[in-house]
Parts: C-alpha cells; sequence; structure tokens
C-alpha cells in the first residue's frame, strides 16, 4: 500500500477546503477501487490547527517527524500573508527536501506553491499558482519558471496547480495518474468536477504588474493604460521615454515578465473582457473599443491570452448572451 500525506500547515487564514477536498477525494477513490491504493493521512506540526478566527478545526493524525516516508505529498493553499505563512510552516521544508530525496511525488494547491519554492524543490522547474500571486511569486522566486495560465503542472515528480477551487481539477489529476481513468471518471461524476481542464486563462483578472520599483516603466505601463483605444507602437513607446528599444524592453521585462506588446495585449484583452460581460456591443465594436482594426488578429490574441474566442468568451460571461 502506498501513503499519501496531506500536510495541514500552520495559519488561520490558509485554505480548508483544500484539505477537505483532497481527503474526501482521494478516500472515495479508494472506495471505489474496494482496496485501498493509498493509505491517506493528514500530518502537521501541532496538535491542532484553526482556521477563520476558530470557526473550524483540523487535528492532524500524525506529527511530520512520525513519517518516515511518503509516496505522494498534497501541500494545500496558504494564507496569502506569504511571508507570515512561509515563517509559521518552515519545518516543513527540510521534511519536504528529505522527502522528495527518498523519492516521494509532491504536489501543491494554490499558493501552497510557494512553500514547495521556499524549500528550493521548484528550482527552474514549470509551475502554476493563483493568477492573483503571481507576480508576489515571481518576486520571491526568479529561478522558478512560473506558468499561472496553466492549471497544472507536472514536472520530475512536482506537480503544481492554479488557484482556488481549480485544486479538485488537480485531484482528479492525481487520481487518475494513479488509480487509472476509470477511477477518476467515477469520481469526476460523483464529485461533479469537470475532466481534462488544462487552463485557468479564462479566470486571470488582469490587473497590471507594478509590483516594481523602475518608475520609468510604471510611467509606459500607465500610457499604455491610458492609451487603450490605440494602436501602440513599441519603437514609439521606447523613443517616448528616451530608452533604447533593446534596453526599454529588456527593463519592461524584468519589472513586469511581460514584453511591451505582451502587455499592451493583456491590457486591451483584460478591456475587452469587461465590455463583452456588461454590455450589447459586437465583437467588432469591441475590437475597434480596444484599438483593434483586424478581426483575425484580434481573435487571435484573445483566445492566446483567455484560451477562448471572443464570442465563447461572450456567450459565457454575458447574462443577456447566455440566455
Amino acid at each position: 500500500m502506498k501513503h499519501l500525506t496531506i500536510l495541514v500547515p500552520e495559519g488561520k487564514e490558509n485554505n480548508l477546503s483544500s484539505i477537505v477536498g483532497a481527503y474526501k477525494i482521494f478516500t472515495r477513490a479508494n472506495a471505489f477501487r474496494k482496496k485501498e491504493l493509498f493509505r491517506v493521512q493528514l500530518a502537521g506540526i501541532s496538535e491542532e490547527v484553526t482556521f477563520y478566527n476558530g470557526l473550524f478545526a483540523v487535528r492532524p493524525q500524525i506529527h511530520i517527524s512520525g513519517v518516515a516516508h511518503s509516496d505522494l505529498i498534497i501541500i494545500p493553499s496558504l494564507n496569502h500573508a506569504y511571508d507570515e505563512a512561509l515563517t509559521l510552516n518552515t519545518p516543513f521544508i527540510p521534511w519536504l527536501q528529505q522527502q522528495y530525496r527518498q523519492g516521494a511525488e509532491i504536489a501543491s494547491i494554490c499558493t501552497g506553491a510557494f512553500l514547495l519554492a521556499s524549500a528550493g524543490l521548484l528550482d527552474h522547474k514549470s509551475c502554476s499558482t493563483h493568477w492573483a500571486a503571481a507576480d508576489t511569486f515571481r518576486q520571491h522566486f526568479p529561478e522558478v519558471n512560473l506558468q499561472p495560465d496553466r492549471l497544472i503542472t507536472d514536472e520530475q515528480g512536482i506537480c503544481t496547480n492554479g488557484g482556488a477551487y481549480s485544486f479538485l481539477n488537480l485531484i482528479l489529476y492525481l487520481v487518475e495518474k494513479y488509480y487509472g481513468r476509470e477511477t477518476a471518471i467515477f469520481c469526476a461524476k460523483v464529485f461533479q468536477i469537470g475532466m481534462d481542464r488544462q487552463s485557468q486563462s479564462e479566470f486571470i483578472i488582469f490587473k497590471g504588474q507594478k509590483e516594481h520599483n523602475d518608475l520609468m516603466i510604471k510611467e509606459a505601463q500607465l500610457y499604455i493604460e491610458h492609451h487603450l483605444h490605440e494602436r501602440i507602437s513599441v519603437e514609439a513607446l521606447s523613443a517616448r521615454f528616451t530608452a533604447g528599444r533593446r534596453s526599454f524592453d529588456r527593463r519592461f521585462i524584468k519589472a513586469t515578465g511581460n514584453t511591451p506588446l505582451e502587455y499592451a495585449q493583456r491590457v486591451k484583452i483584460e478591456a475587452a473582457k469587461k465590455i463583452f460581460e456588461n454590455s450589447r456591443k459586437t465583437i467588432q465594436e469591441v475590437m475597434y473599443a480596444v484599438g483593434y482594426s483586424d478581426l483575425k488578429a484580434f481573435r487571435g490574441v484573445f483566445r492566446k491570452i483567455t484560451g477562448m474566442s471572443p464570442l465563447e468568451y461572450k456567450n459565457r460571461y454575458n447574462r443577456e448572451a447566455a440566455h
């Protein structure tokens, strides 16, 4: 029998649902197989962890020091006060490092990736986390290949996933990986989770990557945002700020993680999404409103960023279109 360890991190504002959900789905997968593939245990560093101002409490079944070997480890989502959360949960780090060296596979849920990265186990690997935490994560862990558009990454025995309740898709992915497709489909039907979701792109709210100290790039970002309806040339933009094109690109990428062109595209598509959600405007009208004149180009960029066509997005998120 394999051993699955679900960690119970310290911190009052951690995500309880990702602990409970992982436990319930894996125990149901065991029941469906009529034979336990995994012995599921909750492990922590204290006898009890309270959640939501003491409204709920979790009592780990075992201290991590009592877990000599685990085949699979799940790290739930952490408190979004990341520095505090990492400080509280520092004792998990050497244990995770040891378990990984011994062959354990590790999966992080949402902002649980911060703890995994703090252990150095994500260095030079692909990683996803909640899109809202992406900028902060990049600042903390520049050596990690962050891919916040992806829902799940799986590389060298390390799995990560996107934000919030998308952890259900990660757990389903792990069930299929270890139990097989039949068990995964059963769990998907019982818990009503969509199968084979690959992206969290459509849920991302682009807020502008301004958690940096490069004042020139912040001014350039504001210029892009305030000239949404225009077609902005990167050459003209760099000249406006008296910077050479290559130097401007390098500074922009270092500060934001995007090229100036990518940033402008994300700003425009975020604005287009809002118009689709709240108006009756046609695709062409929205296209012109955000500074595009070529429908094919607009559709291509929209799909690249959201994973959906403009029409699909409108039909899904506009109340009138949905009915």
